[in-house]
């Protein structure tokens, strides 16, 4: 296994070295996935290259499933293989904004073969060298501004196929209860199981938590020590720092990250993931078993998370020891977005009992949580669209009709059926109809008002308008099953 020089399939078998962090075992209730963003090549021979890598990953599965503890020891073939490579430049987003290098998706496939064989040859001699992300920023729904990075094209073709190597061993090591950006693991399994855990388990209260900037303070030394669990190739290692200590682009001018990923590479979700798995998965997993007094729940999708606890006493405590491992790793929670609130099948009746109001509601995905009844009066998890979403977006279609009011009508109409479909498809869950109602009927308001001031007169009539309505906008209808039918399906 001599750095360098590309080794027989045998070579993924991990070296012995001692290691007292064991991945924990996941859950019996979760399935397993690939990482987000990662394409599982087929077993399709349209070539000998590609046949043999992909029966190569199958067998870093194996051996990752088979052997938690051991560190491998040569992979870094299996990232500059041209295959793997033209693989990724294929699954990445067309679509999206160059980087430092003002490369497009389409500029860099004009001369795709060579560019990708000098890329091999330029990873394979260890000449290739990381371009720093570009900043951006994005609204953000409760106001504010998000920062994402846009990397270089080649960037993003390196770090999605060393992201497919890295998946095929630390999917065998994640837990059930860890979501985030991890294919067949969506936000609405995610929401099924928080869903059904609380109305299933015996849990009264509910700690809804948020880690402070996490994506920037990051610490790239603990997160190379949690890599080094596994990981005993040099070269996939050294690639990993580049990209950590590439730095940002901002107005024109470098800037150097000493800690932190930059939100929007395709390796920044895995890595993220690594962290928090060694971080807070594994302890939260071990405090679980031994120091819960009654039940406890735990559901995590990237940096934000939710726990439900039968006793308030293990919430607190729970918390005290959280922060404490926390500062251990850089990390802290937001002291304005953490909250232990009474809630689950027994908090309203225990409010009303002291005199009390309602349970607090919590967010979560995009959804406030409210605690509920069914028509035969038995406790549920409502879920309501949160409203700092439902205005967000209606405030950018907003915008957009405005910026484009003079077009032809189908093409409206057409962009506000996306806008509707898309938001139907993740917001309407049972229960949740009214409210999706509502969202498609402040579209139609919107219209009608753009419409409306296309001409002088401004005499566009309901009638009219009902046909375009009829013409544009699908049904309002429920597109996801309850919780307890579809995770009851895939567990």
């Amino acid at each position: 296994m001599m750095n360098g020089h590309r080794k027989s399939d045998s070579s993924i078998v991990p070296g012995k070295w001692p290691n007292n962090v064991r991945g924990g075992t996941a859950e019996a209730t979760e399935g397993r996935g690939l990482t987000k963003g990662n394409t599982l090549r087929q077993n399709v021979p349209r070539t000998q290259s590609r046949t043999s890598t992909s029966s190569a990953l199958e067998r870093i599965r194996q051996v990752g499933r088979r052997k938690k503890g051991e560190r491998f020891t040569a992979l870094f073939h299996h990232i500059y293989d041209v295959e793997g490579l033209r693989a990724a430049y294929y699954a990445l987003k067309r679509s999206a904004a160059a980087g430092v290098d003002g490369q497009t998706w389409q500029q860099y496939g004009e001369e795709l073969e060579g560019n990708l064989r000098e890329l091999s040859e330029q990873l394979r001699r260890g000449a290739y060298r990381a371009k720093p992300v570009q900043r951006a920023y994005i609204p953000k729904a409760e106001g504010g501004k998000r920062p994402i990075g846009l990397p270089a094209v080649e960037d993003k073709i390196v770090q999605r196929a060393t992201v497919e190597v890295l998946n095929a061993i630390y999917e065998q090591d994640f837990l059930g209860f860890s979501y985030g950006f991890r294919p067949g693991r969506s936000q609405h399994r995610c929401l099924d199981a928080l869903s059904v855990g609380i109305m299933r388990r015996k849990v009264s209260w509910v700690l809804d938590a948020d880690i402070r900037g996490f994506f920037d303070t990051l610490s790239h030394e603990w997160l190379v020590k949690f890599i080094e669990h596994r990981i005993a190739d040099r070269r996939i290692v050294r690639l990993i720092r580049k990209w950590l200590s590439a730095g940002v682009v901002e107005e024109g001018k470098w800037i150097r990250k000493e800690e932190g990923t930059v939100q929007g590479g395709n390796i920044s979700p895995l890595l993220s993931n690594i962290y928090l798995h060694y971080v807070f998965d594994l302890w939260v997993h071990w405090w679980r078993r031994k120091r819960a007094q009654g039940d406890m729940i735990v559901v995590r999708f990237a940096d934000d998370w939710v726990m439900g606890f039968q006793y308030k006493s293990d919430a607190q405590g729970f918390v005290q020891e959280l922060k404490e491992r926390f500062a251990r790793f850089g990390l802290a929670l937001h002291p304005d977005k953490t909250r232990l609130i009474e809630f689950g099948r027994f908090a309203a009746q225990s409010r009303k009992a002291r005199g009390q109001r309602k349970p607090q509601t919590f967010n979560f995905l995009g959804f406030t949580h409210i605690c509920g009844e069914t028509r035969k009066g038995k406790f549920t998890v409502l879920r309501k669209t949160r409203r700092e979403k439902w205005l967000s977006k209606l405030k950018a279609v907003k915008v957009e009709l405005r910026r484009c009011m003079h077009l032809p009508i189908p093409v409206q109409g057409t962009y506000l059926r996306s806008v509707l479909i898309g938001h139907m498809r993740y917001y309407s869950v049972p229960r949740n109809l009214q409210s999706v109602k509502a969202f498609q009927y402040a579209l139609q308001r919107v219209w009608w008002k753009v419409l409306a001031r296309r001409s002088q007169k401004g005499n566009l009539t309901w009638e009219r308008m009902n046909r375009l309505i009829a013409t544009y906008f699908p049904p309002v209808r429920i597109c996801h099953p309850y919780p307890l039918e579809r995770f009851g399906v895939l567990t």
